[in-house]
């Protein structure tokens, strides 16, 4: 019999599966997550949003984008997994690292695409509340790649949308597939072309977009 958890978490994956926009992902989905984790806080960001580091830049914000300070993000950035606080310090360190009581607990998932590291979401605890444990870091790698998945397929939609008069209809597929981070291999076996076509079909493309790599079509044509 599936327990009361396992179906909120099926909830979830199917109300990201429907989300329609990028704007509700972020906003109504991202706020559903939040009160599945009892979370005091959440936000899901793209590493091209997150502002240039410089003396301007507030002590405490610097100190959290910080790799050196920061195991948490240290530890997504390099295995991009979930994480929290208790995976890579021992229990109530995290809150001698960040003052801020309702961050007393964090945890991370990492937002990915073509084997990049483009994003993550974050949930924060007041440090009166109970740590994050287990259980939380399974569920939340599960809606992380459901997450990636969902946001691949909306900025390709997007894409497609923005330049149906400049692609073909096999041009506008290979680029929705690009955006799920299918290699040239997986993109030929699933519209039935070779590897070869669809490296032709990419030059061609890059071309009209005036573009020069998978990355730059997929965020230029997001924009």
């Amino acid at each position: 019999m599936q327990s009361v958890t396992d179906g909120a978490l099926q909830n979830l994956f199917g109300a990201i599966a429907q989300t329609q926009t990028e704007a509700d992902l972020r906003q109504s989905v991202m706020a559903a997550l939040g009160e599945y984790f009892a979370a005091r806080r959440w936000m899901l960001s793209f590493a091209n949003e997150i502002p240039a580091i410089d003396h301007t830049t507030p002590r405490l914000m610097r100190l959290a984008l910080s790799l050196d300070y920061n195991p948490v993000l240290r530890y997504l950035v390099k295995r991009h997994t979930a994480v929290h606080d208790e995976v890579v310090l021992p229990p109530g360190v995290w809150q001698t690292l960040c003052p801020r009581a309702d961050h007393g607990h964090v945890m991370a998932g990492p937002l990915v695409s073509e084997g990049q590291l483009v994003g993550g979401v974050a949930f924060t605890r007041h440090r009166d509340d109970g740590a994050f444990d287990a259980d939380n870091l399974a569920d939340l790698g599960a809606l992380c790649l459901h997450l990636s998945t969902k946001l691949a397929a909306l900025r390709a939609k997007q894409a497609v949308g923005l330049d149906c008069g400049a692609l073909t209809p096999r041009e506008a597929e290979i680029v929705e597939l690009v955006a799920q981070g299918l290699t040239n291999k997986a993109i030929g076996a699933a519209l039935w072309i070779t590897e070869n076509s669809v490296k032709q079909a990419l030059k061609r493309i890059f071309r009209k977009l005036g573009v020069s790599s998978r990355a730059e079509m997929v965020a230029k044509l997001a924009a």
